[in-house]
Parts: C-alpha cells; structure tokens; sequence
C-alpha cells in the first residue's frame, strides 16, 4: 500500500452509511456554517472571488441537505451545480434565484482552475462581491427554511 493509500484508510469518513437522515442533514448544514464563516473571512481580507467560492460551497452544501431530506438515499450526488442539485431535490426558488445560482456556479467552476481565477479577479470588486453576498445569504435563509 502506499503512503498516500495509508493516509487516506486513516482518513475518518464523517458520512456514515449508518447516519439518521436528522444526522446526515445537520452534517450538511454544520460544514456549511464553516464555510460561511470562510466566506466572511475572506470578503474582511478583500479575497472575493474566494469568498464567493465559499459562497458557492455554504449553499450546495445546504442543497444537499435538502437532497438529502427528500430522497430515501443518504447520499447526495457529487455534483456542484447547485441549479441541478435543487431540481434533483425538488425545489423550486423564484426565477432570479435561480438565475443568479446559476452566475454563482461560475466561481465554483472557475474558482477550481488557477488560470481561470484571473478572469473573475478582474470582474469582482468589493460592491459585486457585497450584493452577491448579501444575495447568499437571502437564498441560504430561504433554503433552510424548506429544511423546517
């Protein structure tokens, strides 16, 4: 075996097939309260396009807890599209929210390849940054609500 295969056997694996759905879902929910917290921290360190990133990941993290709240599997696709995650949840949102998810996808794709950050970096600045925060926040609230 080699090293790498040692370290990942080591590797705790937080979703346990043997995990309630009310376990699972607050797994969900309490990562992406940590990414929340990487988002903010990155928009106080003028880092935006990486805040969005976390942004981007603070919400599919909670589609999945949604995906996962609807389906009898306890596991979630591994995508990142958060339009797709939703439909694949059954949830509907208002057309805009839809529409900026969908703009808000771009950081995640882009945010994962280096030679494409540059491309963003020039087209966020703090006041695009700000609204889309804001946005994330209002879609995250509307989302966690569904979860109730």
């Amino acid at each position: 075996m080699t090293s790498e295969g040692k370290f990942l056997s080591n590797f705790p694996t937080f979703v346990d097939s043997k995990m309630n759905k009310l376990q699972h879902i607050n797994y969900w929910l309490k990562s992406s309260d940590k990414d929340l917290e990487v988002l903010l921290y990155l928009m106080k360190g003028k880092k935006y396009v990486h805040a969005l990133f976390f942004g981007h990941l603070y919400l599919e993290k909670i589609c999945k807890a949604l995906w996962v709240k609807k389906h009898k599997e306890n596991h979630p696709p591994k995508i990142h599209n958060l339009v797709r995650i939703l439909e694949l949840a059954e949830i509907k949102l208002e057309n805009n929210d839809m529409e900026f998810l969908d703009l808000l996808n771009w950081f995640q794709i882009e945010g994962r390849y280096p030679d494409y950050v540059n491309n963003l970096v020039k087209e966020t600045n703090k006041h695009l940054a700000e609204q889309y925060v804001r946005h994330i926040k209002s879609i995250a609230k509307c989302l966690k609500e569904k979860l109730q």
